[in-house]
């Protein structure tokens, strides 16, 4: 294992709030010096066939522990999932059945080894001990927790004052899910930002049951491929780790700049700033077969850049564009930038800025076979640097810079 703070490097990308991070620093340290990795959990309940990307932003900060030489949990909330989350619902969720849980449980064993070393991963379930448990240990463990406690939490609290009903198994969800780390003995539990509240009744239940309390990650939740809401499946907007190398590089490719480097963030360990150097759509692109490369094969990922590339910029863009551009430094923002609005004003292939500005709000100008719609963005030119524009329908233009 490296260092404390070579470790805490790697382990706080992308993480929004870690409490405490004082408690992370003494068990990372104590760890080195008693050669014993730390217990790290994660949990998933498998209330759906297939995961998407917005579950393996948990997934590959678990990998980060794995290769900084920690024991990774990955726990299956089979129990759990019999339950369901109340996080972020309106009303009671539809339990699903015993059948139902397993089948789902076997295709996320599948597809979580795309990111995690299978020799190095423990796959729990917690049924193994809720499902013994009788009624009368059931009742010693809700005696841990307080009513008033559980309606602090948002979701309970908004649903009792809008008279909504709230069932009483509801409340057994976060009690087990921290019970699983009492009986894990987790050092740190990761989980997303609307998972806060379950993860500290875990650091509650360890502290009542004589353990040290485990240190809580929490991790954003992915927008998907509109930049707006969570990745789900249900909402049309995920990215499935079992799509077609095709449609999985394509939907990539859909998503925004802001997007792409937020991705890149919590979906790689690339570095950030030479992420950032690049052109857009070099990075965009790369990202993309990075992400087919992990679940379909390095083959796999280099076969849709290229079927990409094809389709949308060599088919699409004509041999002879109307207008080829040649920027000199005095063009340029401190010799290096040009806005895009004047850019695009710049080639002649509109009447004025303003028409230019009117263009890319609407979604009509397209750098790199890339639709651009922020009248704000400014693109880099360095020297020998083309850019293929496509403005309105049917206008072109090469744009470089002079040597």
């Amino acid at each position: 294992m490296n260092d404390v703070k070579q470790q805490l490097d790697l382990i706080l990308r992308g993480a929004v709030e870690v409490i405490q991070q004082s408690e992370l620093e003494a068990k990372l340290a104590r760890a080195l010096k008693e050669k014993r990795p730390l217990r790290i959990k994660a949990g998933f309940d498998p209330t759906a066939p297939d995961l998407h990307l917005g579950h393996t932003v948990l997934i590959h900060k678990l990998k980060h522990f794995q290769d900084l030489g920690h024991h990774v949990i990955f726990l299956i909330g089979d129990f759990t999932g019999m339950i369901g989350d109340p996080t972020g619902v309106s009303e009671t969720r539809k339990a699903l059945t015993k059948e139902q849980v397993q089948e789902n449980a076997k295709t996320y064993q599948r597809q979580i080894f795309k990111i995690l070393d299978p020799a190095k991963t423990v796959i729990e379930f917690n049924s193994r001990w809720m499902g013994p448990m009788t009624a009368e240990e059931l009742i010693q463990l809700a005696a841990h927790y307080r009513v008033a406690r559980m309606m602090e939490r948002d979701d309970f609290r908004k649903r009792y004052q809008q008279q909504k009903p709230i069932s009483v198994h509801e409340f057994l969800y976060p009690l087990v899910q921290g019970y699983d780390s009492v009986t894990l003995k987790a050092d740190v539990e990761l989980g997303g930002t609307d998972q806060k509240f379950n993860l500290l009744v875990g650091r509650e239940l360890q502290r009542d049951f004589g353990q040290e309390s485990q240190v809580v990650i929490t991790m954003p939740l992915l927008e998907g491929t509109d930049g707006v809401k969570k990745m789900s499946k249900s909402v049309g907007n995920s990215i499935a780790l079992e799509d077609k190398p095709g449609d999985m590089f394509g939907k990539v490719m859909s998503v925004s700049d802001a997007l792409m480097h937020r991705y890149y963030e919590l979906l790689t360990t690339e570095d950030l700033g030479r992420v950032k150097a690049l052109h857009p759509m070099e990075a965009k692109q790369s990202l993309a077969e990075l992400i087919v490369a992990r679940y379909h094969g390095a083959e796999a990922g280099r076969q849709a850049r290229a079927e990409f590339q094809q389709k949308f910029q060599e088919r699409e863009f004509p041999d002879e564009p109307d207008v080829w551009l040649k920027l000199t430094a005095h063009d340029l923002r401190d010799g290096q930038g040009i806005g895009l609005v004047d850019l695009v004003a710049k080639t002649g292939l509109v009447p004025s800025k303003s028409e230019a500005r009117r263009l890319i709000i609407q979604g009509g100008v397209e750098v790199d076979g890339h639709k651009r719609s922020d009248a704000n963005t400014v693109l880099v030119i360095p020297v020998g640097r083309q850019y293929r524009l496509k403005v309105g329908r049917r206008k072109f233009a090469i744009v470089e810079r002079a040597r």
